[in-house]
């Protein structure tokens, strides 16, 4: 789906195989824009993961979007099913990540990519869509402008060694 956002065409679609190369160069990008914001190194092993999750069936519910500003990705939204027993359904979805390049900010590009998040979850039949926000102010100034949705909880962490 391609939109005119402001001054430039921007497409959102999904995130495909083919695409990996563009979206290594998107997340090298982003911690050379925030150097100090991102928990992990996107390099060589990063690029083997991402290849290898295509054929990986622990992925076979998970919804990835990326948003192209001409051939370059500027933004991307991961999603994937919540399947829980306490509800006995597949119900929700978690929204793992949503980010957009720092220079890219503040053009409706992560509001494009939470409609298509969004979209394919009313398609797939779920109702409901959780993330964990962010502490940094411009993530929390973002998530509390969402329509129709509310602030639940507090997150943790939990490293398992």
């Amino acid at each position: 789906m391609r939109k005119r956002i402001n001054k430039y065409m921007l497409e959102i679609r999904r995130f495909e195989k083919e695409d990996i190369t563009r979206v290594v160069a998107f997340e090298q990008e982003l911690r050379r824009q925030e150097p100090d914001t991102y928990f992990w190194r996107a390099d060589e092993t990063y690029r083997k993961q991402l290849e290898s999750s295509f054929s990986d069936s622990r992925f076979n519910t998970a919804i990835s979007f990326i948003a192209l500003k001409g051939n370059k990705v500027i933004g991307r939204a991961d999603a994937s099913i919540i399947a829980s027993r306490s509800d006995a359904a597949c119900y929700s979805r978690y929204l793992d990540w949503i980010c957009v390049l720092k220079s890219e900010r503040h053009n409706q590009v992560a509001q494009k990519l939470l409609e298509a998040v969004k979209s394919e979850c009313k398609r797939q039949g779920v109702g409901l869509l959780i993330a964990l926000m962010a502490e940094n102010e411009e993530a929390q100034r973002f998530y509390r402008n969402i329509k129709d949705a509310s602030i639940h909880d507090t997150a943790i962490w939990m490293d398992i060694k």
